[in-house]
């Protein structure tokens, strides 16, 4: 069985694969180990192995991990975020991917706020138009952006987007797609106050196809971690 160093290794291979056939640099996309039901135990021989950025599902498994993980890890909330979670959120986590309404963001804002601190976030965007999944509506993107960027206490970063689930990664391209062009068109607006550096898309599935369509942050899990259990 293969351990989470040779599994972390192969990883930083294949997105350096990806990144040489879409002629970008390995620099620019940030692989953020997804460490959802992982023991402390498992997430600090990910540290060890070289994982910087770490992520988490859920705001109450975190707090029983992040006070036993090495200081200097990055972590990210990657999945979806209760309004009454983001008092410790904001404490916790240094981006929080799934803003999708203006009343969370304005919760996040005023937490952040009272820390004395500005909170990085991006806005989740549903690409697939699954009603299973979070996210604000591709048409709505904007007008959010434009709204968020007024609140203090929170920055906007760029955009975060999770794939239709499909088994063919080549399927699954057209959400990364829509994503980057949305990207592109709330750039274009200069929108004061908000950021579009960062595109959040891609998981153990698809990371590869979302590399080549512009991804600077990648999501995994069972890749780096192995199966759940």
């Amino acid at each position: 069985m293969s351990t989470i160093s040779e599994r972390l290794e192969r990883v930083y291979e294949r997105v350096n694969l990806a990144c040489e056939k879409s002629s970008r640099s390995p620099g620019d996309v940030s692989v953020i180990a997804v460490s959802k039901t992982q023991s402390v135990e498992e997430i600090r021989a990910a540290v060890d192995a070289g994982v910087t950025c770490l992520g988490e599902n859920r705001v109450q498994e975190a707090e029983e991990k992040v006070s036993l993980v090495a200081d200097d890890v990055s972590w990210h909330l990657v999945g979806h975020l209760q309004r009454n979670k983001a008092k410790v959120a904001v404490a916790m986590f240094d981006m929080i991917h799934s803003v999708d309404s203006i009343r969370l963001a304005k919760e996040i804002g005023k937490r952040s706020v009272q820390n004395g601190e500005t909170t990085r976030v991006l806005i989740q965007v549903n690409t697939s138009g699954a009603d299973s999944q979070f996210g604000v509506e591709v048409e709505e993107t904007a007008e959010l952006a434009d709204a968020i960027s007024g609140i203090e206490g929170i920055q906007v970063r760029g955009l975060m987007t999770i794939g239709a689930f499909l088994p063919d990664p080549e399927e699954v391209r057209p959400s990364f797609i829509r994503l980057r062009k949305l990207r592109d068109k709330i750039e274009s607006a200069n929108l004061p106050g908000v950021s579009m550096d960062e595109l959040s898309m891609g998981m153990t599935g698809d990371f590869e196809v979302a590399i080549e369509e512009g991804a600077t942050l990648v999501r995994i899990g069972t890749a780096i971690f192995g199966p759940r259990s």
